[in-house]
C-alpha cells in the first residue's frame, strides 16, 4: 500500500532527501515558480532503512530477546535487530552528533526516536549487533553513568515522557529534567530489566497543560500551581494588551480594573480568585501576571492510566497523592513515593497486569491500604462533567477477602 501511495505522489518525494531542495527551486524573479506548498513534512519513507522499506508490512513476528533488543522476522527471511537506548529530554549537538557517529558506524546512518524519548539503532545481523551493544556499553559519562543505557522494553519501566520544565517554559510549577533525571537514578535497575508485572509508562507534566502523558501512563506526576497569578499593575499596561489578556482566559475569570499609583491612574485588570484554574494562559499573553510560587506549587501523583486495548479498555489516571512540597535538587519525597508505589505493585500484581488493571482487580480501598497512602477529599473524582468516571455505584470492595499475590501463594503452599 505504502509503495502504491509512494507512485502516486510527486516525483520529488521519490529521491533522497535535499535539504537545500527549496532554495535549488526557488526564483526570486518568478516566487511562485516550482512553489512547493503545504506538504507538511518529508515523506517518511525516505527516510527508512532498505531492509525495512523492503519488508514494510510483511513482518511476521518480533521477540525481545533481551532487555532494550527487539528482534524482527520478516516473512521473506529478513532479520533485523532493534536496540533502544535511554536518552534526555534535552540534548547538546555534541550528544546529537555521538548518536549519528553511531549509526553511521552500524546502521548505514539511519536512526529514530521513540515517542518517550527513547534512540533506537536497527541493524541487520547477529555480528553487527553485538559489535553495537559492546560499543554502547563502553560509551559512558566522566562520572561513570552510561551514556546511552539500554532498556526501556517489555516488563520495565519506560524512559519518562515530560514536558520542558524550568529550563523552556513559561508555565510550569514544577522542574521536568530535574524530577525525571532523580526518579530515574532510583529505578534504573527497572529501565534495563524486565522484573516487574508488565511494561509501566511513567510521565511527568510540569503543570496542568500537561504536554507529557500524564493522564494516560501507569505511574505519572502533575505540577500543580495553588495561587492565581500576581497581577504587576506598575508595568501591566505597558508590557500587555489588556483586551487579549482578557480574551486569554478560558473561564473569564479576568476582568479589566483602574488603580491608583504614585498619584497617576494606571489601567490593569483583576483576577476572579474563585473562577481561576491556575492554568497560565493569561501569563502567556501577559508576562506582568507571573503565575510561578516557589512556596505555592507542589506536585501531585497519578497513577492506573494507559492507552492499550490489551486486556481492559484504555483507562485515565487517577489523583492518589497532592500537595508533595516542590523539593530540588532531588524531590526526595517524589521519588521516595513513586518508587514506593512501583515497587508495591511489583509484588502484588499478577503477570501482565498493567497498573490500572491490577488495581481495578484489587478495588482503590486495597490499593490505598498496600502503598500506605493516606485518602483525601482530593481522591474524590468530582468533575462535574465527567460523567462516566464517576465510581456510581453504592457498592464498595470490601478488602479483606482480596487475596494479593503473596497471600495465594501461602494459601497454596
Amino acid at each position: 500500500m505504502a509503495l502504491e501511495k509512494l507512485k502516486e505522489l510527486d516525483p520529488i518525494f521519490q529521491k533522497p532527501y535535499d535539504p537545500e531542495l527549496a532554495p535549488k527551486l526557488y526564483n526570486p524573479q518568478k516566487p511562485m515558480e516550482n512553489r512547493i506548498t503545504d506538504i507538511g513534512p518529508p515523506y517518511f519513507w525516505q527516510f527508512m532503512p532498505p531492509i525495512v522499506q523492503k519488508n514494510f508490512g510483511k513482518w511476521k513476528s518480533h521477540q525481545i530477546i533481551q532487555p532494550g533488543v527487539i528482534k524482527r522476522v520478516s516473512e521473506t527471511g529478513d532479520v533485523i535487530y532493534v536496540v533502544r537506548c535511554g536518552t534526555p529530554r534535552l540534548e547538546t549537538t555534541d550528544y546529537i552528533r555521538e548518536i549519528c557517529e553511531i549509526a553511521d558506524k552500524y546502521c548505514g546512518g539511519y536512526v529514530r526516536w521513540t515517542t518517550r524519548n527513547n534512540v533506537e539503532f536497527v541493524v541487520d545481523s547477529e555480528d553487527k549487533l553485538k559489535a553495537l551493544l559492546e560499543d554502547l556499553k563502553n560509551r559512558k559519562h566522566p562520572n561513570g553513568s552510561y551514556k546511552f543505557p539500554i532498556g526501556g522494553t517489555g516488563a520495565g519501566v519506560s524512559n519518562i515522557v515530560h514536558t520542558q520544565g524550568w529550563i523552556h517554559c513559561h508555565t510550569p510549577a514544577i522542574d521536568a529534567s530535574g524530577i525525571v533525571k532523580s526518579l530515574m537514578d532510583e529505578l534504573f535497575e527497572y529501565f534495563g530489566s524486565h522484573k516487574l508485572p508488565a511494561k509501566t509508562k511513567l510521565a511527568l507534566a510540569c503543570c496542568l497543560n500537561m504536554c507529557g502523558a500524564v493522564h494516560c501512563s501507569d505511574i505519572a506526576i502533575v505540577g500543580i500551581h495553588r495561587k492565581p497569578p500576581f497581577v504587576e499593575d506598575e508595568r501591566l499596561e505597558a508590557v500587555c494588551e489588556i483586551p487579549l489578556t482578557i480574551a486569554a482566559c478560558p473561564l473569564g475569570a479576568i476582568r479589566p480594573a483602574t488603580v491608583e499609583i504614585d498619584g497617576k491612574k494606571k489601567k490593569t485588570v483583576r483576577v476572579n480568585v474563585e473562577r481561576c484554574m491556575f492554568c497560565g494562559n493569561c501569563y502567556t499573553m501577559c508576562p506582568a501576571m507571573p503565575l510561578a510560587d516557589g512556596e505555592g506549587d507542589c506536585i501531585t501523583i497519578v497513577v492506573g492510566g494507559k492507552v492499550s486495548n490489551r486486556i481492559s479498555p484504555p483507562k485515565f489516571s487517577r489523583v492518589v497523592l497532592s500537595g508533595i512540597p516542590n523539593e530540588p535538587p532531588r524531590w526526595p519525597t517524589t521519588v521516595k513515593w513513586v518508587k514506593h508505589i512501583l515497587e508495591v505493585y511489583a509484588k502484588h500484581a499478577r503477570k501482565y497486569e498493567r497498573v490500572g488493571d491490577w488495581i481495578q482487580r484489587i478495588g482503590w480501598e486495597k490499593f490505598f491500604e498496600l502503598t500506605d497512602i493516606p485518602f483525601t477529599e482530593k481522591c474524590i473524582d468530582d468533575y462535574r462533567l465527567a460523567y462516566v468516571t464517576y465510581r456510581t455505584t453504592t457498592q464498595f470492595k470490601f478488602t479483606k477477602h482480596v487475596k494479593t499475590k503473596l497471600e495465594d501463594y501461602y494459601i497454596q503452599k
